[in-house]
């Protein structure tokens, strides 16, 4: 699986970014019978206040003030639409499942990117990440601490906290899960309001 060049140093210098920077951040708990979700988004909106094409680099501006750099590389599509002023909104997205769903067979670790890009035209922007789906062992259950140790394919092992006492009922040690983990970073431009 080759993923675009544009995007990794994208993600990169965005998720660089958001981790010095004072994103909007938002936390989602989903809980349900026999499996529950977190998933956090963090958001960075900024003003493109110079490009220079020869490099292929766009300096964005914060609300806060605070100006950084994105090199997008030559696989971004319509880079030539860009214009100073425009709006870049980037976020970002963690999630992780645990799903209690009985399996047989041996653990096991998938992994599946997720891919798009703008379409010949349209501001430049896209989404990249992966979904990694893992079928871990339980290893032991601890009730009184909410917690599960899990081992993986590769024989590490994890501690998952489990809040719902409910799933805490099905969980036995010997028994296997499925633990689904997504990782996504979105781009998008707008036009400023000056143009």
């Amino acid at each position: 699986m080759k993923i675009g060049n544009w995007l990794l140093v994208v993600t990169l210098a965005v998720v660089a970014h958001l981790a010095l920077a004072q994103p909007q951040t938002s936390v989602d708990v989903t809980k349900g019978t026999g499996n529950a979700s977190v998933t956090a988004t963090s958001t960075v909106t900024a003003a493109i206040v110079a490009i220079a094409p020869s490099t292929r680099t766009v300096t964005l501006k914060e609300r806060s003030g605070r100006v950084f750099e994105v090199q997008v590389g030559e696989e971004a599509r319509n880079f030539d639409q860009l214009k100073v002023g425009d709006i870049v909104t980037m976020e970002y997205r963690k999630a992780m499942s645990l799903s209690l769903e009985k399996t047989n067979g041996p653990r096991s670790a998938t992994q599946q990117l997720i891919e798009k890009r703008a379409a010949p035209g349209e501001k430049p922007g896209g989404t990249i990440g992966r979904e990694v789906t893992v079928i871990a062992d339980v290893v032991s259950v601890n009730a009184k601490a909410k917690s599960v140790t899990l081992k993986g394919p590769q024989g590490n092992t994890v501690d998952v906290v489990v809040e719902d006492p409910e799933q805490m009922k099905n969980i036995r040690k010997g028994d296997q899960v499925k633990v689904v983990y997504t990782e996504a970073i979105a781009i998008s431009v707008s036009p400023g309001a000056s143009q």
